[in-house]
């Protein structure tokens, strides 16, 4: 990889700024060093958890990565309160760890994930052109 190659893979991948928005419960806003901008909501993170409990669950039922969990065949729906973080905490210089109001604490998302997963319309286009090409 040459210089300017790993100059703009660590652009792409590092946040100039990132805000998590508790109070309000809209989510997270990541300004890359690039210049784009990524919104996660709480309910999408919280549903993309990088965990190793919930990566097996979602490799066992199917479920994308930020997908809703699906309920059950039968299952009566019940009502939960609004995905939100208790606590959010810095993971060095490379990840953001949310302490869920489900009590879910383990996964740990880091700069790369996030970035690779970016739910922008730009984005999903672009990973989907990957996938094709």
């Amino acid at each position: 990889m040459s210089g300017a190659e790993a100059a703009n893979l660590a652009a792409r991948s590092d946040p100039k700024s990132v805000q998590v928005n508790v109070t309000t419960g809209t989510g997270m806003e990541i300004l890359w060093k690039d210049g784009h901008v990524s919104s996660y909501s709480f309910t999408w993170l919280r549903d993309a958890c990088p965990c190793a409990m919930c990566d097996e669950e979602r490799a066992g039922s199917g479920r994308a990565i930020g997908a809703p969990v699906k309920p059950a065949p039968g299952a009566l729906p019940m009502y939960h309160p609004p995905v939100r973080p208790n606590d959010v905490t810095a993971v060095g210089k490379y990840a953001i760890s949310f302490q869920w109001n489900d009590g879910h604490q383990h996964g740990i998302y880091s700069w790369e994930f996030l970035r690779n997963h970016c739910p922008c319309a730009e984005c999903k286009a672009a990973r989907e052109k990957e996938k094709v090409g």
